[in-house]
């Protein structure tokens, strides 16, 4: 094999890289006021000032954003629209055992809704629900997936469990000795175009939107609300919606429950007629591995392949800088097992590498906090799964705004939050200690060591 062609990618994320992105909104220029201020333009954030416009008509709603819309983690994920808010099975059924069948229900109403409003305002994203392929690519993941299949069954959740020749009649590799089909609760979508279509919409319902904005923090003034201050003047608001993502939350408790965890993508350039032929993916369903350390995929409506993750690399002291968004080591690496996956893609170009930073918290899903004398609300966490899940958060942070008492606002997941990250040295060196029993672990039939046993316990333990 002579390998993919990686010389010469653009560090540009796919999804941005194209003709329709459109030009970018001002800044804020002095001061303003508003009903309602949501800060970041992710989809958190576009999904908050569009159910509250719903909600109420003639609201005013401001949309504040650091940069460019979709610059960040709403324009570098894979595009996996998932309707599970609890990252995943698992995970839920780990954490909230009793509230698990209230959580799968809530997330795929909330994929409903996510469908449906698509459909309402025409936004042209791609959308489609053609669900997800769970492969193993190792023996020892074999019981794993046979476990989830049967917990997705209690659940009501559709799935199928496969072997290793109807999972390759679905995906063809080489590599599969089995898979778990979710078809209904996964959906495909190109994220970027998703954000400028929610952004079209709450313009047209009379929402505002300033890119290039930076939130420095919030105030609370009294009867008169709440004082939201950036570098161009201040805006006076009744109520704040935090949606921030991975980056640091301008209410400073909330810094200690996040960290950064670099995530890295390649895509290739448009696939031959014949290759996509023989890859078999004619319902061009996500396909994940069942590694610690997961692979995820998918084809782009262009007939690219988009791989990514395995490496989830932190860098000390919680970096963000855009050096973090290349990583030529992680690259290569993506590209050797692309490969091993797909043999049939040996001389394929990569057009686009880059990486994005995953909001990660110790429970591997969203949290919230409700400040400011309840006028101050905030979700982060989502930990990668955040394409579905942000408009359950922001439908939840809204639903805290308003202090309703529902089936929402009463789930254990959203009165607790999940533990706090130790200060940095201990962070980063446990987070390393982490990856690197994860790594063991993969290398051992999945067996985990001393180490993540002790996380386990504490609820810490990383499987995905």
């Amino acid at each position: 094999m002579s390998g993919l062609r990686l010389a010469g990618a653009s560090s540009t994320p796919f999804w941005l890289d194209q003709p329709q992105r459109p030009p970018g909104r001002p800044a804020q220029g002095g001061d303003l006021r508003a009903d309602l201020v949501v800060v970041g333009g992710g989809l958190t954030g576009l999904w908050a000032a569009l159910l509250a416009l719903q909600e109420q008509p003639g609201r005013d709603v401001l949309v504040l954003d650091g940069h460019r819309l979709a610059w960040a983690a709403s324009g570098r994920n894979g595009g996996f629209c998932s309707a599970s808010i609890t990252h995943g099975i698992s995970n839920g059924l780990e954490r909230w055992p009793d509230e698990m069948a209230l959580l799968t229900r809530l997330g795929l109403e909330n994929l409903d809704g996510i469908e449906r409003a698509i459909a309402q305002y025409g936004i042209d994203c791609g959308f489609r629900r053609s669900g997800e392929l769970d492969v193993a690519v190792e023996p020892w993941q074999l019981e794993g997936l046979a476990e989830e299949h049967e917990a997705a069954g209690r659940l009501g959740l559709s799935s199928e469990l496969l072997d290793a020749a109807q999972t390759r009649a679905l995906v063809d590799s080489p590599t599969y000795l089995g898979a778990r089909l979710e078809r209904d609760s996964v959906a495909m979508v190109d994220p970027a175009r998703l954000v400028w279509g929610l952004a079209d919409a709450v313009e047209g319902l009379g929402g505002r939107i300033h890119e290039s904005t930076r939130v420095l923090d919030v105030h609370d003034l009294g009867p008169e609300g709440i004082l939201v201050r950036t570098p161009a003047g201040s805006v006076r608001a009744r109520q704040v919606v935090l949606g921030t993502n991975v980056f640091p939350s301008p209410v400073r408790r909330y810094r200690p429950y996040l960290v950064p965890v670099w995530d890295h993508v390649l895509v290739t350039e448009p696939l031959p007629p014949d290759v996509v032929a023989g890859l078999r993916w004619d319902q061009r369903m996500g396909v994940g591995d069942s590694g610690n350390q997961f692979h995820y995929y998918r084809l782009t409506d262009d007939d690219r392949l988009l791989f990514g993750g395995y490496d989830a690399l932190y860098y000390f002291g919680n970096d963000l800088t855009g050096r973090r968004a290349r990583n030529e080591q992680t690259e290569q690496v993506l590209a050797e097992h692309l490969l091993t996956t797909f043999p049939s893609l040996d001389g394929v170009r990569v057009t686009h590498t880059w990486g994005g930073a995953i909001d990660t918290c110790t429970r591997f899903c969203a949290f919230w906090g409700l400040t400011h004398g309840g006028r101050v609300a905030a979700v982060q966490g989502y930990t990668g799964l955040g394409v579905g899940a942000s408009r359950f958060g922001a439908q939840v942070c809204l639903d805290l705004l308003a202090g309703r008492q529902n089936e929402r606002t009463s789930l254990e997941m959203v009165r607790r939050k999940p533990l706090p990250f130790p200060p940095e040295p201990f962070r980063w060196t446990g987070i390393q200690l982490t990856r690197r029993a994860i790594a063991r672990a993969d290398a051992a039939d999945g067996r985990r060591g001393p180490w993540l046993r002790t996380l386990d316990r504490l609820g810490l333990g990383f499987d995905s």
